[in-house]
């Protein structure tokens, strides 16, 4: 039988319990302005559905109630089905039969969409297997903790693995809806949106997290990715010549734009990064000197001491014993472009 008829982009949202209002309403207030003509929130170029089994009010993290539009039923109406997540600490989040419906609709190749922790909904269902999957550096370590076969993204917006989609939430949810009504409704509807939104341009998937908590603002969107990339490979340092390729340059690309940013080069910036972690897991944690170490990349504990007192002018036992705060960085060091 052939799926019913329907508009070139219609979202089916399933939400969790304490879902992330904030993504949820960008995400469909992007498809709203996009859809209409006028202001009359009309549903004339694409439409969209909050899903439920029960028709009962879906309540966010912020207390505020959704009402659910339709019915669990048959997910080919949909040209996609978005799942909205929020806290983790229910087990969960969207009961047995949203389950079955987001299974249903895998089978029948609908395009999944996860945001924010809507990624670990996915997961648990089993609909992420052998697919990369964007996540929030927020919930990053959760992820790869739960799911250690998934390979999880904390360097980008979202990410596009065949039919799933997955967005790191918050503001990335509009630039995500952006990307859809360009692709299905055109680019003067996509900017139609953004000009009401007051969004100047939208940003690409691949364009970084705005989070480097352990550096200054950097300008250039490529060397904020590739710290964020060294950020969340630490115990395991990658090669500076993969962090290049990842970000779509050459090593000696690479380089250049950190001196240029930084005026370091990005070996040297990797292992102040690392050195950064380390300082402030010492000062705040009581883990031992080889747990910090072996987080932060430092396999012998001799070198690890040796950098460190290096860097800050004190061994990492001595810092703790002494209970002292950060040193200040002298003016030559990596440190004083990091502080």
């Amino acid at each position: 039988m052939e799926p019913p008829a329907r508009k070139p982009l219609r979202i089916g949202f399933i939400l969790a319990n304490d879902f992330t209002l904030s993504a949820f309403s960008l995400f469909v207030d992007t498809l709203r302005l996009a859809g209409d003509e006028g202001d009359r929130s009309g549903k004339v170029h694409c439409d969209w559905d909050v899903l439920s089994a029960n028709g009962h009010l879906i309540r966010s993290s912020t207390g505020v109630e959704v009402a659910p539009t339709a019915a669990l039923a048959d997910p080919r109406r949909f040209t996609h089905v978005a799942v909205v997540g929020g806290l983790l600490r229910d087990p969960e989040p969207v009961g047995a039969a949203a389950l079955a419906f987001l299974r249903k609709a895998a089978q029948e190749n609908v395009p999944l969409i996860g945001v924010c922790t809507g990624t670990f909904i996915l997961a648990r269902a089993g609909l992420m297997r052998a697919r990369k999957v964007c996540v929030s550096w927020y919930h990053l370590e959760e992820f790869r903790s739960e799911f250690p076969d998934n390979t999880p993204i904390a360097d980008r917006l979202f990410f596009v693995d065949g039919n799933r989609i997955t967005c790191s939430g918050g503001a990335g949810a509009a630039d995500l809806a952006a990307l859809l009504v360009e692709r299905h409704l055109g680019l003067a509807m996509k900017q139609k949106a953004l000009d009401v939104l007051q969004i100047e341009k939208a940003r690409a998937p691949s364009d970084p997290q705005p989070h480097v908590p352990v550096a200054r603002p950097v300008s250039d969107k490529r060397v904020r990715r590739a710290l964020l990339i060294m950020e969340q490979s630490m115990a395991d340092p990658l090669p500076i010549s993969e962090i290049a390729s990842r970000c779509g340059l050459s090593t000696r690309g690479l380089e250049r734009l950190f001196m240029n940013a930084l005026n370091t080069r990005p070996n040297a910036a990797y292992v102040r990064l690392r050195l950064e972690v380390a300082h402030q897991m010492v000062v705040t944690t009581a883990k031992s000197m080889i747990e910090i170490g072996g987080v932060t990349g430092f396999t012998h504990s001799s070198n690890f001491s040796r950098r460190f007192k290096e860097a800050f002018g004190i061994s990492p036992i001595a810092l703790r014993r002494n209970g002292r705060g950060r040193p200040a960085a002298s003016e030559n060091s990596v440190g004083a472009n990091f502080g």
